[in-house]
């Protein structure tokens, strides 16, 4: 994450150009001193005053429909397994991952598109949420599960990775100082999204079906969603945004950069599996109602979003090996010690707040990790590596993991291993799944452990 001084009235010597072409902090900051030196009229601050939070809280609302809805999968994923017509198909977990895989996969390009056309990319907000509108709208006519898959996993996705892009390329612009504390706020929404949606899915699709209910829905995401993603703008205008060419991926061949990607694929692998399939476990070991099967999503949700803006402030301080440690472990001994050993459904609850809150601030991480990718590119001569452009990568990484998870779920769970053969869940049938999720979160640690060993 790169630092700018944006209030500073300096020009830039030419003679100083090659310096700055090597320097991130110093390349940003010249970019955003020339478009206000250049502008008829003052800009607005940065790291505060009114644009700026109101750019807060449209990236909030965003992030918590497209997001909120998206992690809330486990719901619909309980329904569809129990009511027609989707009732006994394969492949419905497949939907959800599909999603979020999309959503990040299709970062580095939508990114991209807003480097390379920031006239287009102050409305590509409207447009992406406009397009979950639509998709969900077209799920509810869906009456198979590659329909859903389609329609609700891949339209849903790439509509998604639309509206959150611009989000992460103004954020740069509108906060500086604050920039990772409030990254950390606006990604939290989506835990504040996935508790709130889950009792209002189940209470719809209990009383009106899931067609009427994925319209109700649409029609909250155009009425409330597309009118304030309106604030969702750059704070330097187009036209005097930075011209010069800001990518450079030879940074993304070190050891570095591929330890931290290879974390994030099995972080990503783990993660969205207990998203997925706590409420059909607890409702199958402990004969819950629907509304206290959705509350694992509830408490998984809400204590992600405690843990994103708290990691977002400390990865504003540390170091993103630290910054992953904290995560990783917390992760880790959650799954082992609390849903593996879990023989009553209050210490399931409570898993799902640990692992919620250490699993799920991880996208805060990148944060810390894409401003010592850009200071160590600069360190071994590769030049300016731009840090929207790495937050890219990354997304590439979780994306991957989360298609993966989707076919690798099933796979772990057929033939229901270990059901009644080991202790506590592990001997629940989802024994297998819960080990594989403690073992991605072990993982995640890579880039820790490897420079511990001075490997990295």
């Amino acid at each position: 994450m790169h630092h700018s001084s944006v209030n500073a009235a300096e020009k830039v010597d030419p003679a100083d150009k090659q310096q700055n072409d090597s320097n991130p902090s110093r390349y940003i900051a010249t970019s955003n001193n020339d478009a206000e030196s250049n502008s008829s009229s003052t800009l607005p601050p940065v790291d505060g005053g009114a644009q700026a939070w109101l750019f807060l809280a449209g990236c909030f609302v965003m992030e918590g429909l497209v997001f909120g809805l998206a992690f809330s999968f486990g719901v619909f994923q309980d329904y569809y397994s129990t009511h027609a017509p989707f009732a006994g198909s394969g492949g419905i977990a497949v939907i959800g991952t599909l999603t979020t895989g999309l959503m990040f996969l299709g970062a580095p390009i939508v990114l991209a598109l807003c480097r390379l056309y920031p006239r287009w990319a102050r409305w590509f907000s409207p447009m992406g949420l406009s397009g979950c509108f639509f998709s969900l709208l077209m799920t509810s006519f869906c009456d198979t599960v590659p329909q859903l898959i389609g329609v609700q996993g891949a339209i849903f996705g790439i509509a998604g990775c639309f509206a959150f892009c611009p989000c992460v390329v103004f954020t740069d612009q509108w906060f500086d100082k604050r920039r990772g504390l409030a990254f950390g706020i606006w990604a939290s929404a989506a835990g504040v999204g996935g508790a709130g949606i889950p009792p209002i899915l189940d209470a719809l699709l209990g009383s009106v079906g899931f067609r009427s209910t994925l319209r109700i829905i649409s029609a909250i995401f155009f009425v409330l969603g597309v009118p304030l993603a309106w604030f969702i703008k750059p704070r330097i205008p187009h036209d005097l945004a930075p011209k010069e060419k800001l990518f450079n991926f030879r940074s993304a061949r070190s050891r570095f950069v591929l330890t931290h990607q290879l974390a994030n694929v099995l972080q990503a692998c783990g993660f969205y599996l207990p998203n997925i399939f706590l409420p059909t476990f607890v409702r199958e070991q402990f004969g819950t109602s629907t509304f206290l099967s959705t509350l694992t999503i509830m408490l998984f949700n809400l204590s992600a979003t405690v843990g994103l803006a708290g990691m977002g402030a400390l990865a504003d301080r540390f170091s993103s090996t630290t910054c992953v440690m904290i995560s990783a472990t917390g992760s880790a001994l959650s799954v082992f010690l609390l849903w593996g050993l879990s023989t009553s459904l209050p210490v399931v609850y409570v898993y799902c707040i640990f692992y919620g809150l250490f699993a799920g601030c991880w996208p805060a991480t990148w944060q810390a990790t894409k401003r010592e990718i850009s200071q160590r590119g600069e360190e071994r001569g590769y030049g300016f590596v731009d840090p929207v452009m790495t937050f890219g990568l990354l997304c590439v990484g979780r994306g991957l993991g989360s298609i993966i998870a989707g076919p690798l779920s099933e796979a772990l769970l057929r033939g229901q291993p270990l059901a009644g053969e080991a202790f506590a869940s592990y001997g629940s049938g989802y024994g297998v799944l819960i080990i594989f999720t403690g073992i991605a979160a072990v993982f995640s640690g890579s880039s820790f452990y490897l420079e511990k060993l001075k490997l990295l």
